[in-house]
């Protein structure tokens, strides 16, 4: 009997430490500051078209997309320096090498062709993980929309 009673005791030290060790983690992580940081940004290229009649979003070229580190169905802000218009939206990936950076859905009514935006994704990270982060930017050609060699 004894031998068992000694056996559930450092079972149950164990659970009690572990849990103790959860308690600490989730204070941690509840008393934490989180910060919007930029995380990727295309940096001013032309818009090529505007489809208003799309469900929604914007269209980059998929060699931008991945190049700034932006992923498929990731939310964009969109800041136009043609017209000052601000937006969000989420991306998805155009063909490869086109070139196309297209604003589809009600966002067509805020950018047109020919406009001269800036594609930023931001990513949520606590004040430590800021400090070492750099986010990934781009400079494409404004003419092509394609990057530089």
């Amino acid at each position: 009997m004894n031998f068992w009673c000694g056996i559930i005791c450092v079972k149950i030290k164990k659970a009690v430490i572990l849990q103790n060790k959860i308690k600490t983690e989730l204070t941690e992580i509840a008393t934490a500051v989180f910060l919007t940081i930029l995380k990727s940004k295309i940096h001013r290229v032309t818009v090529t078209e505007a489809n208003l009649d799309y469900i929604g979003s914007i269209t980059i070229d998929e060699a931008l997309m991945e190049a700034a580190g932006i992923l498929p169905n990731e939310q964009v802000a969109i800041v136009d320096n043609s017209n000052g218009a601000r937006l969000t939206t989420y991306a998805i990936p155009g063909p490869r090498n086109s070139g196309v950076i297209c604003l589809n859905g009600a966002a067509a009514r805020l950018v047109q062709p020919g406009d001269v935006i800036i594609i930023m994704a931001y990513a949520i990270m606590t004040q430590e993980e800021a400090k070492d982060f750099h986010p990934s930017v781009i400079f494409p050609d404004t003419a092509t929309n394609r990057l530089l060699d």
